[in-house]
């Protein structure tokens, strides 16, 4: 472990300037099973538009719970991972062990996205993937930045950036700023009074319109959505924080400026991630 990394985190953390994410992987690795693990493989192939990656690299920038490093792993890349999280790192390298032993195949790091002499160490890969991470960093765009770093030219760039929704993003940052100060005992509190109006207007839409077995589905079917569990998404998305946002657009121009070429996109017209994969033309 980077013992730099390891403090400068440490720090943030005690500060309340960091969100615990390492923390909320480990809980999700104990819901993790095999069917998950399909889902989030499923996920990884339909917009990647590929049936395997044999013979491709594959770099995982902010690997949290490590899946999609374990995903890509299995559908035949050589993989590496890092996070800035120490948690994160060890959730990843919990997940290699559980499957494919100490597998040469598949490195595992600590550093951050944001040190580009760290990131020109590593080279470049066939597919660079960061979803759901780069917002997260608290300097967003020079991150977005810095990936290009690791991309080479033919390569395809997955990223997944929160929308910018004006007033409701400035709401959220207050929310998250809040969380994230507060005592440990209280985290969990605070959260669940945050989320419960929502889950209530869920909840009513369903009611309404006679289909309450569709509510439950949304926590009992949510493992569709990448793999992932709704009430570790829940935390992840009240305490996430450092928070920044963008609109697809914006996302779109910062790339192809630089010789890269949007090939698929799924945007979010709420508060949600853009989803978008560019292929590196120059």
């Amino acid at each position: 472990m980077n013992t730099h990394v390891k403090e400068s985190h440490a720090s943030e953390i005690r500060s309340g300037r960091r969100f615990k994410f390492g923390s909320n992987w480990k809980r999700f690795l104990r819901v993790l099973n095999g069917e998950r693990i399909s889902e989030a493989e499923k996920s990884l192939k339909e917009f990647l538009e590929v049936e395997d990656l044999e013979g491709k690299t594959f770099i995982d920038i902010g690997s949290g719970s490590g899946l999609f490093s374990l995903v890509a792993r299995r559908l035949g890349a050589r993989v590496l991972s890092f996070d800035y999280d120490p948690q994160s790192v060890a959730c990843t390298a919990e997940l290699r062990h559980r499957y494919f032993g100490e597998d040469p195949n598949w490195n595992i790091l600590s550093g951050s996205v944001l040190d580009r002499e760290f990131l020109e160490s590593l080279g470049q890969f066939d597919i660079v993937y960061s979803w759901g991470v780069l917002h997260h960093t608290g300097a967003m765009w020079p991150a977005l930045e810095n990936i290009k770093l690791n991309s080479k030219v033919g390569s395809k760039l997955f990223i997944a950036i929160y929308n910018d929704c004006g007033d409701v993003s400035t709401y959220w940052m207050k929310k998250k700023i809040t969380y994230n100060k507060l005592p440990v005992l209280l985290k969990l509190p605070y959260a669940i009074a945050v989320w419960t109006p929502i889950e209530a207007r869920y909840f009513l839409h369903y009611l309404r319109n006679k289909n309450v077995a569709g509510y439950f589905s949304l926590w009992t079917e949510y493992k569709k959505s990448r793999g992932m569990s709704r009430w570790h998404d829940m935390i992840d998305w009240i305490g996430g924080y450092p928070y920044e946002y963008a609109s697809s657009q914006q996302l779109i121009d910062f790339y192809e400026k630089d010789g890269f070429k949007l090939r698929k996109i799924l945007p979010n017209d709420g508060y949600g991630c853009h989803q978008l994969v560019f292929e590196r033309l120059s």
